[in-house]
């Protein structure tokens, strides 16, 4: 037997070839001598989904329900637990106004390098108040500053 029958054998590369020639042949044999076949891996086919028109799914079914938190801090500390409610994917508006300005601006910082961490983005929205969100959450449209004159 040369090397390339029996590399297809070891392979199961001609089985199907085999198996339609040996057909008549096992029919005149007795039961006694067939020998087992082995079991052949195949590769698993991924049957399609029928596509239909005008098919209805749920968001419900495919997505949590979203939720925006507010947050107006009164201590740095608090960054830590806005930063939990990012990492749980959840939007986060943040209202600095009750907050001294140097500790609110360690607060965006750390908030900015919090949604940095999860791929998210943060923007300012007003005066003082930034919303942050993960990566989940997509945010469209600007808000201009406004100046007073």
């Amino acid at each position: 037997m040369s090397i390339k029958r029996r590399f297809e054998k070891w392979f199961y590369l001609d089985e199907e070839e085999e198996f339609q020639q040996e057909q008549p042949v096992r029919e005149q044999q007795p039961v006694q001598e067939q020998q087992p076949r082995r079991a052949v891996a195949r590769k698993p086919q991924v049957a399609e989904a029928p596509q239909q028109p005008g098919t209805v799914v749920s968001l419900q079914s495919i997505q949590k329900s979203s939720k925006v938190v507010l947050f107006e801090p009164r201590v740095y500390a608090e960054a830590q637990d806005i930063s939990e409610h990012l990492k749980n994917k959840r939007a986060v508006v943040v209202n600095l106004q009750r907050i001294e300005r140097d500790q609110g601006i360690r607060i965006v910082d750390f908030l900015s390098g919090t949604v940095y961490a999860l791929g998210g983005d943060i923007q300012r929205i007003g005066t003082d108040i930034f919303l942050c969100v993960p990566e989940n959450v997509e945010v469209a449209g600007t808000i201009s500053d406004f100046f007073e004159r």
